[in-house]
């Protein structure tokens, strides 16, 4: 008989995606959020849109459906000594308020492995690549001590492909996946955390839902890889689409970024690309441009990024700004890397000098 797993999930939103895969092997899962969206999952549960291959629209998947209990908690009543695993899917920003700062400390005093799905990755994680000058990284995070607490080797990356978003006008405990893709994790450094993350991706692989009166398999995976470089190969997809749709006067969908100049797209993308080789990834670690420029095809609405500023957001996950100093610190630039982080940083300007 398998071993059940108790996961801990910082973030209901885009954490609630991983939650239902979870839930849906047999495993059991707590979400740490905002009131309204404790009171709403623990009444409802978490609902997950979900676009089926070969199937008209989506299906909804509702937690309290599931073999594996779905719960939620604010960060005060969570107790990570309880949990196998802690998953941050937060973003990044949001690791600076007292709340969630003293429970990153409580989770680093009981050592519990963390899986982050940010982009973002925390400073721990980039501890494990060697030759890397983190210090010089400190000032791309909101609050770089809010990470003083973990341990590098209790921390791992997993690229977060699948797309997916809050629906407006519909409740909070509800969300759509757009790109049903795969979640890419690398390793821990302890064989045995690595085991716990094999056995879940072996799980989620062989679960099934019941769709129009049989089990169906369904999309949003987890595949764990053995080079901790994996999870960079998102940095490239940041950086050529996600940040592209910020405009000085406003946003663009992700596809427009991606595809209205294609050759420059391209130039960009490979330049992050090679950057993380220089790193010690492996070509094969990296998502060939082609490959990415076909999925951003479905992307028809701006990033998050490029939403959070256009309504005001004081501070955002900054993959660009992050980019551009492990580049600088090695000697490499490019020009329109360099004009997207100044033009983050007007939009960050202006948003803090109008908010009260």
């Amino acid at each position: 008989m398998k071993e059940k797993r108790n996961v801990l999930i910082l973030g209901a939103s885009y954490g609630s995606l991983f939650a239902t895969k979870l839930a849906m092997a047999g495993h059991s899962a707590q979400l740490v959020c905002l009131p309204d969206e404790v009171d709403l999952i623990n009444s409802e549960g978490a609902i997950v849109k979900m676009p089926i291959r070969g199937r008209e629209g989506s299906i909804d998947i509702r937690t309290t459906d599931l073999s594996g209990p779905v719960s939620a908690c604010g960060p005060d009543h969570a107790r990570p000594e309880e949990f196998d695993l802690v998953v941050l899917a937060m973003q990044e920003p949001q690791y600076r308020s007292s709340e969630i700062r003293n429970l990153l400390g409580r989770i680093g005093e009981t050592a519990r492995p963390c899986l982050s799905i940010m982009n973002m990755p925390p400073l721990p994680y980039l501890k494990r690549i060697p030759g890397l000058d983190v210090d010089a990284c400190r000032d791309s995070y909101t609050d770089a001590t809010a990470w003083e607490g973990l341990e590098p080797e209790l921390v791992t990356l997993c690229s977060p492909d699948p797309q997916a978003f809050r629906p407006p006008g519909l409740p909070i405990n509800v969300l759509q996946v757009r790109l049903p893709t795969n979640f890419k994790a690398a390793r821990f450094e302890s064989s045995e955390h690595t085991a716990m993350l094999r056995q879940l991706e072996s799980d989620i692989q062989s679960a099934r839902f019941e769709i129009d009166g049989k089990p169906s398999e369904v999309p949003v995976k987890l595949r764990v890889h053995e080079s901790i470089f994996v999870p960079m190969a998102k940095w490239c997809m940041l950086i050529a689409g996600n940040y592209r749709c910020i405009g000085k006067d406003g946003m663009r969908p992700i596809r427009e970024a991606v595809r209205s100049d294609p050759k420059k797209s391209r130039e960009i993308y490979e330049w992050v690309s090679s950057l993380c080789i220089s790193l010690g990834a492996s070509k094969a670690d990296m998502v060939p441009f082609d490959k990415y420029a076909q999925a951003a095809d479905s992307l028809i609405t701006p990033s998050s990024a490029a939403r959070a500023l256009a309504a005001g957001a004081p501070n955002i996950e900054r993959v660009d700004r992050l980019v551009q100093t492990i580049a600088a610190n090695r000697g490499l630039q490019l020009t329109i890397v360099d004009e997207i982080v100044s033009l983050v940083d007007y939009w960050l300007e202006q948003n803090r000098a109008s908010s009260p």
